[in-house]
């Protein structure tokens, strides 16, 4: 066999993707890259098998369905070449090569906003490092692969396919709804009914909904500072009025807030960086001065299932008598952060405003997914799930916390759970220089000057996640963070 077919597979055991798959899904890029030519014979299934070292019917196997969706053809006594015709659809110029991006006039000339420009979180390569301290991401021994299995293949009989595979237009699976509506939704003590839920592709969806609706140039909104830095970017798109409220070991400061702000977003539960919950006493004093401002109160209830220390304070949501508060839910921060679900708990009126302009962005989500979930919830998986999270990150929130304890050159404000520690290190360190070094030798943690409002964010912040690092090696990694803050120290 000519050498040169070695180069077009590169087979991975321990994917979850079969060799069969593996083989036809490399041999499609090969193909549609126009690196095997049409009148170029591929080489039989017995010399393939034996140059990759698989199977000779995993070959035939992967051949015959290449066949079938007329990548190749057979030709008698010759044996598989690419289908010319496969190319037909394809537009003239598809093998050159792209030139060069030149940016038009237009870009410039047009462009409102240019959001790529403003500070944000930093993308870590967080799968491939032995201490995984990062934020937002789960330990692959917490997912529940074999219930998520058991959804799936229920989700993907024939009768449910029929059920989801239409266009739904602006509605949602309706086994999903009553499933959070009876199942989710009271274990925060709200009750609502169906035309106050609307599902959503994640916080952050639900939120630039919201905005879109509400907010404009004129708009005041207050948010945590320091807060999630996606939100505060999302909303200065909207308005300029977007204004920085501190906040201290009882959540968002409600003396702070002044009678002419529109909105304020908060995350109550777990606050975003400082993962502080909002006392009860301060829940009761923001909602009367809402009421009395008439102001809207956006909750985002970031990782609320995930408490171990006492008991789960109230939503603001549950305790809203005169309706100012949107709930905002979401299945990804501490579940799925890929699946990209959520929720939103509003009024009747301002949920069928939202559902229509959920309809101009994506029309719905995907029902597949909807259901999917639906059935997680409604087998008493999602629930169990939460209950192995929360064992196994108060585990790691005890060794962490005590080591924090332990060392004085680390201070942090005390939380009740969550999955993440707002670590304040030494003045003279810059987090994001110690955050490039401790990347190099295998740690990953975030740099928490992108969480402050403002052109001079304080820089001697990290935030540091427990939810995807063993348990196990938490203690080794923190000995390189100590370490190398000494050597920085020096």
């Amino acid at each position: 066999m000519n050498e040169m077919w070695s180069q077009f597979f590169s087979l991975n055991y321990d994917k979850p993707r079969t060799l069969q798959i593996q083989i036809r899904q490399q041999l499609v890029n090969a193909i549609t890259n126009g690196l095997i030519t049409t009148s170029e014979m591929l080489p039989s299934s017995r010399a393939l098998s034996k140059e990759l070292n698989v199977a000779r019917n995993t070959v035939i196997a992967a051949y015959k369905e290449l066949e079938y969706d007329s990548y190749i053809i057979a030709k008698n006594r010759k044996g598989y070449f690419v289908n010319e015709k496969i190319f037909e659809s394809y537009s003239s110029d598809y093998h050159k090569s792209s030139k060069e991006d030149n940016s038009p006039k237009w870009v410039d000339r047009l462009m409102t906003t240019k959001p790529s420009h403003k500070t944000n979180i930093s993308k870590e390569d967080w799968q491939h490092s032995r201490y995984p301290f990062i934020v937002g991401q789960l330990d692959h021994s917490l997912l529940p692969f074999n219930e998520w299995r058991e959804v799936t293949r229920l989700s993907s009989t024939v009768p449910e396919i029929k059920k989801w595979n239409i266009d739904h237009v602006d509605y949602d699976d309706q086994s999903l709804i009553k499933q959070i509506q009876s199942k989710v939704l009271p274990k925060r003590g709200i009750w609502a009914n169906p035309n106050q839920i609307l599902i959503t592709s994640g916080s952050q969806n639900a939120i630039y909904m919201i905005s879109s609706l509400l907010v404009n140039k004129e708009t005041s909104v207050g948010i945590e500072n320091p807060g999630y830095p996606d939100v505060r970017n999302l909303l200065s798109i909207k308005t300029d009025k977007v204004i920085p409220i501190p906040v201290d070991e009882e959540g968002i400061l409600v003396d702070k807030i002044e009678s002419h702000h529109d909105l304020i977003y908060t995350t109550p539960s777990h606050q975003y960086p400082t993962g502080v919950t909002m006392s009860m006493n301060r829940r009761l004093s923001l909602l009367d001065k809402a009421f009395k401002n008439d102001t809207v109160i956006i909750e985002d209830d970031y990782e609320a299932e995930i408490n171990f220390l006492k008991k789960t304070n109230p939503s603001l949501k549950s305790l809203d008598e005169h309706n100012n508060v949107i709930y905002v839910g979401s299945f990804t921060k501490a579940f799925a952060p890929g699946l990209r679900l959520g929720y939103m708990v509003a009024p009747e009126q301002f949920i069928k405003e939202a559902r229509a302009i959920r309809r101009l962005m994506i029309r719905h989500l995907p029902a597949n997914n909807q259901r999917s979930v639906a059935f997680f919830i409604g087998l008493g998986h999602y629930h169990k799930m939460f209950t192995r999270i929360q064992k196994t990150n108060k585990e790691r929130w005890h060794i962490i916390n005590h080591r924090i304890e332990q060392e004085p050159l680390l201070s942090c404000t005390p939380t009740f759970g969550g999955s993440t520690f707002w670590i304040k290190i030494p003045e003279k360190i810059n987090a994001r220089q110690l955050c490039e070094n401790l990347n190099k030798v295998g740690v990953v943690l975030r740099c928490g000057d992108a969480s402050f409002a403002g052109n001079k964010p304080q820089e001697n912040y990290i935030h540091l996640g427990f939810s995807a690092i063993e348990t196990n090696r938490i203690n080794s990694g923190f000995d390189i963070i100590i370490n190398q803050i000494k050597k920085m120290m020096s």
